[in-house]
């Protein structure tokens, strides 16, 4: 066997967003296993620090994407005098990679070729191992096995305190904490990725008649307080709207406590699986076998396959991996017969005591 090479200062990059950096505290995790004297550096967006902050023996470094060049020479100038044993460039998006220039490190880790974009190469020295048709997460391995991290199943240890819990749990009552509580998390980053305001509202009714608390979460922004106040004016049912009510932090002690999520390609959806939250995932628009929520991936109900190959003649396997297919109207083919079969198989797994399949 194989002995794992010595690392002292290692650093990540990866900037955003939620659901990645979920991803990578799986993969940190496991590079603490593996090297347990080694000091561990995270680069990371702004917002997504907020989750971050606390994480267990990690130095979180913020960059600042709005404060422009400024953000860069900050970065420079914090790191003046350093030298990292390697550096885990996981994100190939330009801004990242002109950030992995301001870092000094002897090994610059990076993406395989098949999926370097954005000048990725230029600002690496090693690649990782090419993947076929991988999950994000799985992308996120890649690195770690790079410096001698033995496979492993990914598990979370996420950083919320107890004043976190306490808060979400005086905002979900005590009457919703003493029963079962299903979550929709119904907005995407982007309003062509959300379900229709109806058929939420329709799921609402079907959890509620089954026993459910019925809670919609989200953050602040316009598209989340209307699509969630939609749902609310189109149906009788009892929701707490926690939208734009919680932290990270408090939402993700929110999603610990529910029984059942729903949500479509978005952030939360990757918050759930860390705390153990099964995930109804609705998917259109991208590949749920990459970016759906991980260890409920078969929870999923979509119609990404038959539209990409209605719209290129192709199959997933046949065209570049993470293909998004473009339409306005793609979601709304997901219909709430299909999502109420997944949430009666889910429940009754659930009550089974059924682990999830991978």
């Amino acid at each position: 066997m194989s002995q794992i090479p010595s690392y002292s200062d290692i650093c990540i990059l990866r900037l955003s967003a939620i659901g990645d950096v979920c991803h990578g505290v799986s993969a940190v995790q496991a590079i603490q296993k593996a090297h347990p004297n080694a000091k561990i550096t995270w680069v990371v967006g702004k917002i997504e620090a907020m989750l971050l902050a606390g994480l267990p023996g990690v130095e979180l470094v913020v960059f600042d994407k709005k404060q422009g060049k400024v953000a860069y020479q900050q970065l420079k100038q914090q790191f003046k005098g350093r030298m990292f044993d390697v550096l885990l460039h996981m994100q190939v998006a330009l801004r990242a990679n002109l950030v992995a220039r301001c870092i000094p490190a002897k090994t610059k880790v990076g993406f395989d070729w098949a999926r370097s974009k954005e000048l990725h190469s230029l600002f690496i020295n090693k690649r990782i191992a090419p993947a076929q048709q991988a999950h994000v997460l799985e992308g996120f391995k890649g690195f770690t096995h790079a410096i001698g991290v033995p496979d492993y199943q990914p598990t979370w240890k996420m950083p919320v305190s107890c004043e976190d819990q306490g808060i979400a749990d005086q905002l979900l009552g005590a009457e919703r904490l003493a029963g079962r509580i299903f979550v929709i998390s119904p907005a995407a980053s982007k309003k062509e990725r959300n379900w229709l305001a109806e058929r939420y509202a329709k799921m609402a009714e079907h959890a509620h008649s089954k026993g459910f608390n019925v809670v919609i979460t989200g953050g602040p922004t316009p598209l989340e307080i209307e699509l969630s106040a939609q749902i609310i004016a189109n149906t009788q049912t009892p929701i707490l709207n926690l939208v734009g009510k919680t932290k990270l932090k408090e939402l993700l002690c929110v999603l610990k406590r529910a029984e059942l999520m729903l949500a479509p390609d978005t952030g939360p959806a990757h918050m759930a699986v860390t705390v153990g939250t099964p995930v109804i995932g609705l998917y259109a628009h991208s590949n749920p076998k990459r970016t759906g929520p991980y260890l409920y991936q078969d929870y999923v109900v979509e119609v990404y396959h038959q539209n990409l190959l209605k719209q290129t003649g192709k199959t997933a396997e046949q065209l570049p991996w993470g293909t998004r297919i473009k339409g306005s109207e793609l979601m709304s083919q997901i219909q709430v017969d299909d999502v109420i079969v997944m949430f009666e198989r889910v429940v009754l797994e659930i009550n089974n005591d059924i682990e999830p399949p991978l």
